[in-house]
């Protein structure tokens, strides 16, 4: 799926904020291979590449394009799709994509808060590491609170924004 005709850009300067992009989500935590097919994806203008291209541009092989968008579809950062008419494979990120993966998070900082609720009962909400449990605890329960009116003004904001998306 090539860019659309019109589409005027040096391939190279879109190559280094790819890789530029691409570091700066491995300093944030997310392995390489994700974070550059993610990069790539999220700089195409259709935001859909199949694996193949995804390759292609990034020099790199199908498998490890595959491994890839396996992480990074357990992420809920990209999807896949059947490509119309073919077997094929097509891999997409949407415009919500922050809106995906921090909602889907909500889980694991639920499983978070259990464990952390268990470390605080059995090291002592007195002791200085059950404080310390306790305070991180405190953390993330304020955060589950606060996501769902954030997450509704950036809904409000993008709507301004950008239109229905």
């Amino acid at each position: 799926m090539a860019e659309p005709a019109g589409t005027d850009r040096d391939p190279e300067a879109v190559s280094r904020f790819v890789e530029h992009f691409a570091a700066q989500l491995v300093e944030a935590g997310l392995p390489r291979m994700p974070a550059r097919v993610f990069a790539a994806l999220l700089s195409s203008d259709t935001g859909v590449l199949t694996s193949a291209e995804l390759g292609e541009r990034l020099r790199v092989s199908p498998a490890a394009v595959s491994g890839a968008v396996r992480y990074l579809a357990q992420v809920h950062m990209v999807s896949r799709e059947r490509e119309p008419g073919s077997r094929r494979e097509r891999y997409r990120v949407h415009g919500d994509q922050w809106y995906e993966a921090l909602a889907n998070r909500e889980a694991v900082i639920r499983r978070w808060e259990e464990a952390l609720s268990e470390g605080v009962a059995s090291l002592g909400p007195h002791t200085p590491a059950g404080r310390r449990l306790a305070e991180t605890l405190a953390f993330f329960e304020f955060v589950q609170q606060e996501v769902p009116a954030l997450m509704a003004r950036w809904r409000a904001h993008r709507e301004e924004r950008f239109g229905r998306g």
